[in-house]
């Protein structure tokens, strides 16, 4: 042949093979998993048939050419879409360059970063709506808007987090298994968190970052066995770190869309700004820690990660009026928590044989409590002084009750809005009681969510990956010719 052997079907498959041989169950395990994807796709395509529609804005027999309307969107402007489709295509990209790229810090797993990281996005994205939309069914229908897919997004960024903390131990088989089983548990977690105890958390930091942190960390515990610390192939290369940085900047720079995509009005306008200052500061500061950890020098796992934990610090309270100098301050605490995890707290959890690949309880979970506890704080302190009438469009709960449940109508520099339903008169330190409520739920429902998960995953007929070939993309990619992944041995190093 004039390919390269690595581009040729091993011959070991062209052989008879015995059930239990290692290239037996490679072959029969790929072949599992393009059956099952495919099976997936159908019953997508059957149950968007079956109960997904246009929303109004999109249905050209109410709006457009149909009609000779013009959509209310399109009104006084040429953004037929909507203010959000230019922050949902910025969390896009976060979703598949980001995450994707910041991923591929380990050496021989850059394959599997991208590339499973763009499988589990594609399919969260369909079960992500379907989920979501039971859970607002209309008329036997749900509506799918430029909003839903922004929502779609933030629950792939939930799963991807978790994915992190097992990066390198997952078959694509065992990711399918992985989403469908996570996306139920986020949106009721989600849907009990902001309609039932009615929370303010517009960044997603308690429903998005410390779920699935601890999601993915609790499912790595029950998937763990002794011994799977030590593999010589979970490290970094000087490439492939290069290849992670650039994930780290298209997340920097888009995190204040993540943070400000479903707010509106003067919340949209600051909760970006309080996301970008919260990241200026939280980068400073994660140098300056760094340099301080590691004696006079830079850690890449640090740069790479706790830069970005100012996004995540402040993302319940980025539409909050915490102040420009609050925001800093949140992200200076945010990067010497996210350093003190890598460099100290990463190391006690390995110790535990607990593992966590990309650090997400560094840069997602506790990042992600502290943005819980400032949630709590800035609710109990919030009033109509600071907020005027706009107190009632973060805190909903907080509008007066009215009669036989009519809408609340309040007025607002942008015009009249309303509470639907009215409100429920809640005073500052019950909403705060609320915030509290809703975060302890998110960590009982990831961590008990993440075992049962865990233990699913390490069921035989999802054909489990093998210590050996833990961090190894020549398990599932055909690969060039210059992968060189060392055989098993050896403790790796924490990250």
């Amino acid at each position: 042949s004039l390919l390269p052997v690595q581009f040729c079907k091993p011959a070991f498959a062209f052989l008879p093979q015995s059930p239990g041989s290692a290239a037996a169950t490679m072959e029969f395990g790929n072949a599992k998993f393009g059956a099952v994807a495919l099976a997936l796709q159908a019953l997508f395509v059957a149950l968007f048939a079956a109960f997904a529609k246009y929303d109004e804005q999109a249905d050209a027999g109410l709006w457009g050419n149909a009609t000779g309307r013009l959509r209310p969107a399109e009104v006084g402007t040429e953004n037929s879409l909507g203010p959000n489709y230019p922050m949902f295509q910025d969390v896009h990209v976060m979703i598949f360059a980001g995450f994707g790229f910041l991923m591929t810090f380990l050496k021989w797993y850059g394959f599997c970063s991208v590339g499973l990281n763009m499988l589990i996005s594609a399919l969260v994205i369909q079960w992500g709506m379907l989920v979501n939309g039971f859970f607002h069914l209309k008329d036997a229908k749900f509506s799918i808007d430029i909003q839903g897919l922004l929502a779609a997004d933030f629950a792939c960024a939930a799963v991807l987090i978790s994915f992190g903390a097992m990066l390198g131990r997952l078959s694509p088989l065992q990711c399918l298994v992985l989403s469908l089983v996570e996306i139920p548990i986020f949106v009721a977690n989600e849907y009990v968190g902001l309609y039932i105890f009615k929370a303010a958390d517009m960044g997603g930091s308690m429903f998005v970052h410390v779920f699935g942190a601890y999601f993915g960390i609790a499912a790595s515990k029950a998937l763990t066995a002794p011994g799977d610390g030590k593999n010589s192939n979970d490290h970094s290369g000087y490439s492939s770190d290069l290849f992670a940085m650039i994930g780290t900047i298209f997340l920097w720079l888009y995190w204040p869309s993540f943070n400000a995509g479903l707010a509106s009005g003067d919340d949209k306008h600051r909760a970006v700004i309080n996301t970008y200052l919260s990241l200026a500061a939280c980068t400073v500061v994660a140098y300056a820690a760094s340099a301080l950890f590691e004696k006079g020098k830079f850690e890449m796992s640090h740069i790479q990660n706790a830069t970005l934990a100012g996004g995540v610090a402040v993302g319940t309270v980025a539409d909050m009026m915490i102040r420009p100098y609050g925001a800093l301050i949140i992200g200076c605490l945010a990067g010497l928590l996210s350093v003190f995890g890598y460099a100290v707290i990463a190391k006690k959890l390995r110790a535990a044989n607990i593992l966590d690949t990309c650090g997400v309880n560094n840069l997602h979970g506790m990042p992600g409590l502290l943005a819980g506890l400032l949630g709590i704080i800035y609710s109990a302190s919030a009033s109509l002084d600071d907020y005027g009438n706009g107190l009632y469009q973060i805190f909903p709960a907080r509008a007066p009750v009215t009669a036989n449940g009519s809408a609340f109508e309040y007025v607002v520099k942008d015009g009249t809005l309303s509470v639907e339903g009215g409100g429920a008169g809640r005073s500052a330190g019950s909403q705060a009681a609320f915030q509290a409520a809703a975060l302890g739920l998110t960590l009982l429902c990831a961590v008990l969510g993440g075992l049962l998960t865990g233990f699913i995953l390490r069921l035989p007929i999802l054909d489990p990956v093998r210590m050996e070939n833990f961090f190894q993309d020549d398990r599932f990619w055909h690969v060039p010719s210059n992968y060189d992944a060392r055989p098993f041995g050896g403790r790796a190093a924490c990250r």
